[in-house]
Formats: structure tokens, C-alpha cells, sequence
């Protein structure tokens, strides 16, 4: 039986894991949204089961899709890709899936963050979100997990943990005057500490540029074990990014973690920067409902967005030159690991995110 618990993950002993851990599934809601993904969703689709297909390979999956769209999703995923019915505004569960913590005698159970659509009424993406703030709590009834309810509105795009102690975000995203600002940063910096389980949170300034997110760390820098950080990276002076990656690196590389050491930092090289196409302006359906994309926007698109599952990291393609080089970099930073490249992720790009995005890990019980 779940319970919901008014304690704090932290005094309770619990932790929030590190993505390079070890996971006993993976969540992902299915696309639907004709005013977020183009063409009734049919080419998102197409991606979401290359991407379940590949994530299978290393762990169980489990897809939620809608009523109407049950029957399709059933039919278009391999036997083995779990699909169950739910309710949702759309599909980017990273966000608005649970936040897994695991303690050490083998328990696991979920943070439920506040979820407003990335910014509600001041510059979100899509209304309404309220069936999306349930998707945490609903994942957390299914595996019968205990859940606590933050007092924050947060993401988990937005933020990075080592799985010892250190908690990577940033202010843009965090302390955005549409998530938590009214708070200051000296509490929202204790929440994450609380209900994380972590001792050190590390402020970058701000993300990437046109991320429709507010700043997600997941398009920036993750961790891919403790005391080490990938950082999505350009030697261009004239690309859009190249001072927020300049930045970036400047902090990381005075900073140090929850344990004191100080962190190493693997450069990957960017794609270059896209822009919306006509055509795949006019593919959407246009209403007051979803942010409106037209043609010549420009596109958030990272290597970071990538999941790593327990024999596999699944990375996107852009049909770059860069492609080949993040997947060899992956290769060396996951030398146990089999890197699926996964082709046309231009589609999830087009409703705001990427593999990471649309991907929410669940993590496995430990013993220690």
C-alpha cells in the first residue's frame, strides 16, 4: 500500500540517485497532442517506439497512453514494452513522472513535485497541466511506493543529482519568477536538500538558449558518475550558446561536490543550431492551448538529452557532423554500455525536448 508521508527524505535516510545508477524500469507517457506534435503525432510515434524498443534492450518499460490511444500504442510497441491506460496533458514524464530516491536497506520511494506545464500562466507551454501533476503520484500507486509531496514546483530535466549528496540545477529554471522566485533562493536551495536527501546544490546561472524549459540543466551538463560532469560544449564564438557553455564551464571548474572534490569536465561538441520548417509549422494544429511554433523558431537541440539504462544509453541524432563524436565520447564515458544512436529525434525536439525529456527512470532497490 502507497502512502503519502509528511516527513522529509532526508531526515528519513533517503537519497536521490545519480541517472548513471542502476534501474529497475523506465516510464514514458505516448504523444498525442496534434497542438504540440505535428501531423496527429504520427512521426513522434514512430520515434517514442525506436526509443521504447532500445530502452527494452536494458530494462523493463512501461508506457502510458490515453484511452483513445491505447489500442494504437499497443499495436505499434514490441509485446514486451508494458502499455497501461492513463490519463494525461501530454507526454514529457521526466518532468512530471516522480523523482525516485532509494535509502540503504532497500526501500524505494518517490518525490512528487509541483508541476505547472513550465510556467502555468506566465509563459507556459501547454494548458491545462492539473492531469500531469497526478502522473507522479499515479506511477507511485502502480509500484506501491510511498510518495512525498513537495512544496516546490520543479522538474527533473531541470535538475541533476550524483546519488551522493550534490544536486545540479539552475536559476533560470528553478528560481524563474514562474516557478519558485517568490520563495528566494536560500529555501528553495533547502527543499532541494530536504527532499532530495542531498547536502550541496550547485547554482549554474542559466540553460540553454531557446529552450521553451526555462533553463532545464538536461540540454547543459549532467553527471555521468560523481565528481564527473559532461557538458554540452562549441569552440564557435558566433554560436547562440557558446557564452552559456563558456559560463558553465568557468563555475564547474571552481566548484567542488557534496564530498569536496572537484569535478571533471568532458567536453561534447554541439550539434549545429536548427530552426522550424514550414512545412513542420504547418503541421500542427493551432489553438490558444499549446505555444504557438512557427516556422524559422529556433530549436533547443543537445547531446545531453540523452538516457542511460543499465546496458544501453540511448542518444539522439540530428543528421550532424557532431552525431558520430557524442556517440564515441559516450562510448569512452560508458565503456560497459552499448550507445544506440536513435535517428528523426528532430521530432521530439519540435514539441520541446528529447530522450531525456520523455523518459523517466526508475531506479532499483539497494542494499548496503
Amino acid at each position: 500500500m502507497a502512502h503519502t508521508l509528511t516527513s522529509l527524505p532526508l531526515n528519513d535516510g533517503f537519497r536521490c540517485p545519480g541517472e548513471f545508477e542502476t534501474k529497475s524500469g523506465c516510464w514514458l507517457g505516448w504523444p498525442e497532442r496534434t497542438d504540440v506534435w505535428r501531423n496527429g503525432g504520427k512521426p513522434a510515434q514512430k520515434v517514442w517506439v525506436a526509443i521504447a524498443s532500445a530502452i527494452a534492450e536494458s530494462e523493463p518499460v512501461t508506457i502510458c497512453a490515453s484511452a483513445t490511444q491505447f489500442a494504437n500504442a499497443r499495436a505499434m510497441l514490441p509485446d514486451h514494452v508494458r502499455v497501461i491506460e492513463m490519463s494525461v496533458n501530454d507526454c514529457w514524464f521526466r518532468d512530471s513522472g516522480p523523482a525516485w530516491l532509494l535509502n540503504d536497506q532497500g526501500e524505494v520511494r518517490g518525490v512528487d513535485f509541483q508541476f505547472n506545464a513550465y510556467g502555468g500562466l506566465s509563459g507556459g507551454i501547454y494548458f491545462p497541466w492539473d492531469k500531469d501533476d497526478q502522473i507522479a503520484q499515479k506511477i507511485l500507486e502502480v509500484e506501491r511506493a510511498d510518495r512525498y509531496r513537495a512544496p516546490i514546483i520543479a522538474e527533473m530535466g531541470g535538475i541533476q543529482c550524483d546519488g551522493e549528496g550534490t544536486v545540479l540545477t539552475t536559476e533560470q529554471c528553478l528560481l524563474n519568477t514562474n516557478r519558485n522566485a517568490h520563495m528566494g533562493k536560500e529555501a528553495v536551495t533547502q527543499h532541494l536538500l530536504d527532499y532530495l536527501g542531498a547536502s550541496k546544490v550547485i547554482w549554474l546561472p542559466r540553460g540553454c538558449k531557446f529552450d521553451e524549459t526555462d533553463g532545464h540543466i538536461d540540454d547543459l551538463a549532467c553527471f555521468i558518475r560523481p565528481g564527473e560532469v559532461v557538458l554540452q560544449w562549441t569552440d564557435d564564438a558566433s554560436d547562440p550558446q557558446y557564452e552559456i557553455y563558456q559560463e558553465a564551464f568557468r563555475i564547474l571548474s571552481f566548484t567542488t561536490d557534496a564530498r569536496g572534490r572537484k569535478l571533471k569536465i568532458h567536453k561534447m561538441y554541439a550539434p549545429a543550431p536548427l530552426v522550424w520548417t514550414d512545412e513542420e509549422a504547418a503541421g500542427l494544429d493551432h489553438g490558444d492551448a499549446a505555444l504557438a511554433r512557427v516556422a524559422g523558431t529556433q530549436i533547443c537541440a543537445s547531446y545531453i538529452n540523452y538516457y542511460v539504462g543499465n546496458s544501453v544509453v540511448v542518444v539522439p541524432e540530428f543528421g550532424d557532423p557532431n552525431d558520430e563524436k557524442a556517440q564515441r565520447l559516450l562510448a569512452d564515458l560508458f565503456p560497459t554500455h552499448r550507445i544506440i544512436g536513435i535517428a528523426n529525434t528532430r521530432e521530439i525536439l519540435l514539441g520541446g525536448g528529447n530522450i531525456a525529456c520523455i523518459t523517466s527512470p526508475q531506479y532499483a532497490a539497494v542494499h548496503r
